[in-house]
């Protein structure tokens, strides 16, 4: 039943998710990049030390190097790069309005990687190339981290929640107090999850009508209280059921 859940939190927050695309060595892959609005590009677990096509720039200095490509140096700039030198990441934006797919060379300390970028009509948004030949950076534990996607830490808040079973760096604390919600609801505080700058909160809502219920993680966002995101174990609740409803944030405890 979590699985539901999960997909529910997740939902509200992809439009501002990570675009990821799988890269290796040598090879050709798409991507997708704003036509109007800058994307910010990273490797995953390394710096951008060279970008290579026809381009245009004024402040990525000598590290990571930027110019054209062979054979380019004549062609009328595709695309505008700005860099990041101390994150090693740049952001491009897309010159006019081109009518087919721009070729860039990205590369860091352990290969070069082929982009075709397809420009359409979307929110600024963040491209992550990820080379999954490369040795892992980062070990597992660190999904919680605070440098962690932030996708993936609410993900793992929520399967440390509804599993019981919490990472020993993320504190717990029983609650078990009844919250006003709604006439003919039970709405029970059950648990308080809490560690990285994330807050995660555990209640059982109780259907004490006689009529079904149906919920909406809208109605458990608290104005002013940094949700971050709803998960609901069951949307329909028939007289007499319960379901478990997760709420995350953003956030220390106050």
């Amino acid at each position: 039943m979590l699985a539901g859940g999960l997909l529910v939190l997740l939902a509200p927050l992809a439009a501002h998710a990570e675009q990821i695309v799988e890269v290796r060595d040598g090879a050709a892959v798409e991507a997708l990049v704003s036509l109007r609005e800058p994307t910010r590009v990273r490797i995953e677990g390394a710096a951008i030390r060279e970008v290579f096509g026809n381009l245009q720039s004024g402040n990525c200095g000598a590290t990571p190097a930027v110019g054209a490509g062979p054979g380019t140096n004549a062609a009328p700039a595709e695309i505008l790069v700005e860099c990041d030198l101390d994150k090693g990441e740049i952001y491009l934006r897309p010159v006019g309005v081109p009518d087919k797919p721009i070729n860039l060379f990205v590369s860091s300390p352990h290969a070069t990687y082929t982009l075709l970028l397809r420009p359409v009509d979307r929110p600024a948004d963040t491209l992550v190339l990820r080379d999954r030949t490369l040795p892992a950076t980062e070990p597992a534990a660190a999904v919680l981290g605070a440098a962690a996607n932030p996708i993936r830490r609410l993900k793992g808040l929520l399967v440390a929640m509804a599993s019981g079973q919490a990472p020993p760096d993320i504190r717990t604390e029983a609650v078990d107090r009844d919250v006003p919600l709604w006439a003919q609801v039970r709405f029970t505080f059950q648990r308080r999850f809490e560690g990285r700058g994330l807050i995660g909160e555990h209640y059982v809502l109780h259907n004490l009508g006689s009529d079904v219920m149906v919920l909406a993680e809208q109605e458990f966002h608290r104005e002013g209280g940094n949700v971050a995101g709803v998960a609901i174990e069951h949307h329909n609740l028939r007289p007499g059921d319960r379901t478990n409803v997760y709420v995350l944030r953003f956030g220390a405890r106050p």
